[in-house]
């Protein structure tokens, strides 16, 4: 077929046209899905092995998550949060009871939800811990991806997110990932919350080494600071649990969640802590106009409801050991590392052969849909209602790509 017959080139140049150019996506234009299938704009089908970075844990249209979703529409969309409306206690109570804390506040994106983590934690420093007034600091590790605001930027370490948006708000130390050590001696009187993924996903699915969650946890609490877990995308039950600090039995003071939560309809995140921390906060001090909305409550409470069956971390675990086998595999073949936990991986391609952005665009030639990041490495993030055969099939043409 010649270009003026296929949609796909037209669309790809004019989103190129009419668009901001702060993302280099494959020149694939999707216009359907259902489960762990898209379909473009060409009729051509793709498995798709990111899922909205975590966004799609339940695949695409879930059947129980659309149905809340159309129900909803039928009723009420937005109030504000100037008055209160019937799905609202529901969804904060169950995913308080789901993360095993006393309160909720709900917020949009991600990156709200970890603004909204610092917000607190600095007037919990101020109000609780004593800390004096301008003075708080927060721990952070090398290598975060927490989100692109101002703030959140100030402390990454990624050039890229970083350079050229200063000036910089201060009040972070950054310090290595899963150095346990470093990040005890970092912590003073004036420090008031460790902020960390329990998994650095936009690393490359980094996971800490064993026993640094709980030692973090135990350090957090000798010395009088909140430990913060951004798990915006580790959790939900992409990592094989509920949460990904889990695994070390770790219950951090913050949760702070998003991406799947909105079930890929609305964008719903939220941050869960106890009535100590939360309860800093008053009437006029942190809000949000869409935050907490009817429709996102309403999508929100279903996805709470699939999480407390325990099927999708099932699941999570089950056929994340199937790809485990599958990848390490390749490793010799193409691969030099491969990290997984759960239905997540970090596939490290050996840079000779190919960066991770010709690994994915190859991969997307042959049906398979996945994201690089950092030279050489690729994620894989499936929806964790893909079939083990379906999981073969990725791994198959994985190896495919790595044998040229």
């Amino acid at each position: 077929m010649v270009d003026d017959i296929l949609r796909t080139p037209g669309a790809v140049r004019d989103a190129e046209r009419w668009t901001a150019h702060n993302y280099h996506p494959l020149p694939v234009v999707i216009s359907s899905a259902e489960g762990a299938w898209l379909t473009d704009v060409d009729g051509r089908r793709y498995l798709d092995c990111l899922a909205g970075y975590s966004a799609l844990n339940f695949g695409h249209r879930h059947p129980q998550l659309i149905a809340a979703a159309h129900e909803q529409l039928d009723r009420l969309t937005l109030t504000s949060r100037a008055f209160i409306h019937d799905q609202f206690a529901d969804f904060c109570r169950e995913l308080a009871e789901l993360c095993g804390k006393d309160l909720v506040l709900p917020m949009n994106t991600g990156a709200e939800a970890v603004e909204t983590g610092i917000k607190v934690a600095r007037k919990w420093g101020y109000q609780v811990k004593g800390v004096p007034a301008g003075q708080a600091n927060i721990v952070v590790a090398e290598g975060n991806f927490h989100g692109r605001t101002t703030t959140i930027v100030s402390f990454s370490t990624d050039e890229d997110a970083r350079a050229d948006f200063g000036p910089y708000t201060p009040g972070f130390t950054v310090v290595p990932y899963g150095d346990l050590a470093a990040l005890t001696a970092s912590i003073d009187e004036n420090t008031v919350a460790v902020l960390l993924e329990p998994i650095q996903g936009e690393q490359g699915v980094v996971i800490p080494p064993e026993g640094y969650l709980s030692g973090v946890r135990q350090v957090c609490t000798d010395r009088n600071v909140l430990f913060i877990a951004d798990e915006i995308q580790s959790g939900l039950g992409r990592a094989g649990a509920t949460f990904a600090c889990d695994h070390e039995g770790v219950v951090p003071d913050m949760y702070l969640l998003g991406k799947a939560l909105g079930g890929g309809i609305v964008p719903v995140s939220a941050v869960a802590a106890n009535s100590d921390v939360l309860g800093v906060l008053k009437p006029g001090q942190h809000g949000s106009t869409f935050g907490g909305n009817p429709l996102a409550c309403a999508v929100a409470i279903e996805v709470v409801r699939l999480l407390a069956t325990g099927e999708f971390q099932r699941r999570s675990v089950e056929l994340g050991q199937r790809l485990r086998n599958g990848l390490e595999a390749l490793v010799g073949k193409g691969l030099v590392a491969v990290r997984v936990r759960g239905l997540w991986a970090g596939l490290d391609i050996d840079p000779a052969l190919m960066s991770g952005r010709e690994a994915c665009e190859r991969l997307a030639a042959r049906g398979v849909l996945a994201k690089d990041t950092h030279g050489s490495t690729i994620r894989l993030a499936p929806p964790l209602v893909i079939t083990e055969e379906e999981i073969d099939l990725a791994v198959a043409r994985l190896a495919e790509v790595l044998a040229g």
